[in-house]
């Protein structure tokens, strides 16, 4: 079931919610707030990879509310994007409720992220953002070597790819997927917040990945100064914490696992 919920504190938002997971939050009046931490944190991605303003050709595989991409066109106007989100009847209640800004710059296809990706030419995006979920879970065809191979594809040489996983420590599932993510795209950076990467909870873990280098340190200085605080782990963390994991494949994959209790947000 496809929900809209009002947002008692700001008139025009809502959040949207799809069989009981909090998939999006969207502040029509102001697209650059972003309620939920982990948009904040790939919004953050954005922010410290261009200069202000800059134009960024941007593909969304997941769209729900389409909150990272509205930001996307405030705060870079003109800037090219795709969203692919294979739910039209959520499209259709998003658009119909919290519908997008004219001349956003933001079109949507119904075509699943596998499907929508390989009908793409090389290098046609800067920006790569696969931040989707089956109810509270990543999809197993999304977390494989043989999906990030496409996804690269796309991305071209420079081009970076953000990607939302979701587990708890000792993170079986994000060292499966980041074996899978090297193999096509080698140079990657991960974040978390400080009590998900403690094993305290179970949350959202970012990975930035690229066929070119990846400096963490942009990203870094923004998260210290973050109003809630996160870590970013350098390659060289990144294999001292997220080791040992055995890549992906079409012929060996899972979907990440789910929540305890089913309750938190994702995109």
């Amino acid at each position: 079931m496809v929900e809209v919920v009002p947002d008692r504190d700001r008139p025009r938002a809502a959040t949207v919610r799809v069989d009981g997971t909090e998939q999006s939050h969207v502040d029509l009046d102001d697209p650059t707030h972003l309620e939920f931490d982990y948009v904040r944190r790939m919004a953050d991605v954005v922010d410290t990879a261009w200069a202000p303003g800059v134009q960024v050709r941007t593909l969304h595989v997941g769209g729900a509310g389409m909150t990272l991409a509205r930001y996307v066109a405030a705060t870079r106007p003109r800037s090219r994007q795709l969203v692919l989100e294979p739910d039209a009847e959520l499209t259709a209640l998003v658009r119909a409720e919290l519908p997008l800004p004219e001349r956003s710059g933001i079109r949507v296809r119904a075509e699943d992220g596998r499907a929508g990706v390989a009908s793409l030419r090389d290098a046609a995006y800067d920006l790569v953002v696969v931040d989707a979920f089956a109810g509270a879970s990543v999809p197993a065809d999304l977390v494989t070597c043989e999906w990030y191979a496409d996804v690269a594809r796309v991305a071209g040489p420079q081009g970076l790819v953000l990607l939302n996983l979701a587990d708890r420590a000792p993170f079986p599932f994000v060292r499966d997927a980041l074996r899978a993510v090297e193999t096509a795209l080698p140079h990657v950076v991960v974040s978390a917040e400080p009590a998900t990467l403690k094993g305290r909870r179970h949350g959202n873990v970012l990975v930035v990945a690229s066929r070119a280098p990846v400096d963490p340190a942009p990203l870094a200085r923004r998260a210290a100064g973050s109003m809630f605080p996160y870590r970013v782990l350098d390659a060289v963390q990144v294999r001292d914490r997220l080791a040992g994991g055995t890549a992906f494949t079409d012929a060996r994959s899972e979907a990440s696992p789910a929540p305890p209790g089913g309750a938190t947000f994702f995109g």
